[in-house]
């Protein structure tokens, strides 16, 4: 049996199990991260109380109790930054980032309003909330209509509807103007098009497209059109044991494909508009096997796109899908328009933790392609609602960070 793991203020000194006999230090804060305790004020705060000096969490109970770490975490990790320095890029006196900020540490002190580590959830919309969605459309949208009308692989096979939806979509990007049911009717051409590709293929497609210069800035790519101040919030919800899910109205396949390695955010948590997936060998001229339940996957089989449209990831169908795919009410949740209504209040309604809703106002007209109009409908649906404003024009330092412009 392994000699008992002794604590001091500074280090966990640790003996491996089955004693090889080579004691490693870990540094403290990493021990009560790796339990699932918040470090805060020098104590370890497990799910109901706060350790003495030198104990961490027990990563089964998540109450205080001496006990052995493995092996593998060896490399100390420093303490928490500080949410002014984590969010550096956001107005010292700006009125979301002190409500953030606020909420936060009202969840991970200890008390009536402590929120565990498994409970931290936060649902973030994509277009609009964390990625610009007027260069000069939203992405999916605006590779929908590279793919039609401007691919030299695909346009001269493009359907008579297929160029509809895309000129439909140049219409909006010319008057602003948008047509109701635009947005189911683009996603069911959507799927059509990139009928037959591999997973990979798909991939590989989307981040070439996104590898362009954005039309619309100097200095940047479309890939790269993320929100500087909201990819600091993901990162420091992140650092406070939040689980963080991308819920988007954009197909979930691209999302994948062109956000998860920038938002740090595993593919698995990234939930979006879906479409069929099929076997490459599977025939698709009957029911039968476009149904998908009459197909037996084989050896050689690699999964493609089957084309056919499942759900729009919108409005209720956010809701719907938190239900179905993360089986708990999140805590936080982050939008910017009327499809992330649903989702804002479901979060925010009858919840048995804290909860708040933020949602962005598209305010910023010179360093953005805002929207004033729409910035002051969301305004004041957030005064109705109890939702907390992110002005981008006034809340935050950056846009999408030094070097880029808005081309006028």
């Amino acid at each position: 049996m392994c000699p008992k793991v002794l604590f001091s203020v500074s280090f966990v000194c640790l003996f491996a199990a089955g004693c090889a006999g080579t004691a490693k230090q870990v540094d403290i804060v990493s021990a009560c991260e790796y339990s699932s305790g918040i470090w805060q004020n020098d104590r370890c705060i497990c799910q109901t109380e706060t350790c003495q000096a030198g104990i961490v969490c027990s990563t089964l109970t998540r109450t205080c109790a001496n006990h052995a770490l493995p092996d593998n975490l060896e490399q100390p990790k420093t303490s928490q930054i500080p949410a002014e320095e984590a969010l550096s890029l956001w107005q010292p006196d700006a009125e979301s980032k002190k409500a953030l900020i606020s909420y936060m540490e009202m969840i991970t002190t200890p008390g009536k309003d402590f929120v565990p580590a498994e409970d931290r959830l936060a649902v973030f919309d994509l277009d609009g909330t964390l990625l610009c969605e007027t260069d000069p459309n939203y992405l999916d949208y605006n590779l929908y209509v590279y793919r039609v009308l401007e691919d030299p692989t695909y346009k001269d096979k493009a359907t008579p509807k297929q160029i509809e939806v895309a000129n439909k979509i140049v219409q909006v990007n010319e008057t602003g103007t948008v047509p109701d049911g635009l947005d189911v009717e683009h996603q069911i051409a959507y799927m059509e098009v990139f009928a037959g590709m591999t997973i990979p293929e798909f991939t590989r497609y989307v981040r070439h497209f996104i590898d362009q210069p954005a039309p619309g800035y100097d200095g940047m790519k479309r890939g790269q059109a993320y929100y500087k101040p909201m990819l600091e919030v993901i990162k420091y919800l992140q650092a406070n044991a939040f689980t963080v899910y991308i819920v988007s109205g954009t197909d979930r396949l691209q999302v994948r494909a062109a956000s998860a390695s920038i938002l740090n955010i595993p593919e698995y948590q990234i939930i979006g508009s879906d479409g069929t997936i099929v076997a490459s060998g599977q025939p698709q001229t009957d029911d039968l096997n476009r149904d998908n339940l009459h197909y037996v996957y084989k050896t050689d089989d690699k999964l493609i796109r089957g084309g056919g449209f499942i759900v729009k990831n919108l409005k209720m169908n956010k809701v719907a899908v938190i239900a179905q795919e993360i089986g708990k009410q999140p805590i936080l949740s982050f939008g910017n328009s009327k499809g992330d209504a649903s989702m804002a209040e479901y979060v925010i309604s009858n919840n048995p933790h804290p909860s708040r809703a933020f949602m962005l106002l598209a305010d910023d007209l010179e360093r953005e392609n805002g929207n004033q109009a729409k910035a002051d409908k969301m305004s004041k649906l957030c005064e109705e609602n109890g939702w907390i404003p992110i002005s981008m024009k006034n809340d935050w330092t950056t846009i999408y960070g030094d070097g880029v412009t808005r081309k006028k």
